[in-house]
């Protein structure tokens, strides 16, 4: 069993030394050609308006974390789904149905949650620090 973690550090070791090195030589090998052009942002080939520094409405973040935790589920919920045909050979048919309904229970629970909360209405407005999510 050591064996396995020994051989798993020799290849983790040795392609962090291949990576360390291929990042050492391109410091020397690569052209140092700065201009002003190259140090501004880049707005999909357009001239950049205004400053790349200002703040993002944090309905962006939420909206990109309920995608993630529903991709999460899609991948959680396969596996049992890939399963099922075997354990209703089995007898277990009833431990495949709850474990799907139990994990989209707790998940249309979080999103009543949020909608509840308002957090999905895109032209909410704020009444005051006490509420920014």
């Amino acid at each position: 069993m050591g064996f396995e973690f020994v051989v798993v550090l020799l290849f983790l070791t040795t392609s962090a030394v291949i990576v360390g090195i291929a990042l050492w030589l391109g410091r020397f090998l690569r052209p140092r050609l700065p201009s002003a052009e190259k140090a501004s942002t880049y707005e999909c080939g357009e001239r950049p308006i205004g400053s790349a520094w200002f703040n993002f409405n944090p309905r962006f973040y939420l909206f990109a974390l309920v995608f993630i935790v529903f991709d999460a589920e899609i991948a959680l919920t396969y596996p049992a789904a890939a399963v099922a045909r075997r354990w209703i050979a089995e007898g277990r048919a009833w431990l495949v149905v709850a474990e799907i309904v139990l994990f989209l229970a707790i998940l249309v629970a979080a999103l009543a949650y949020v909608w509840g909360k308002g957090e999905l209405d895109w032209n909410r407005d704020l009444a005051g620090p006490e509420e920014m999510p």
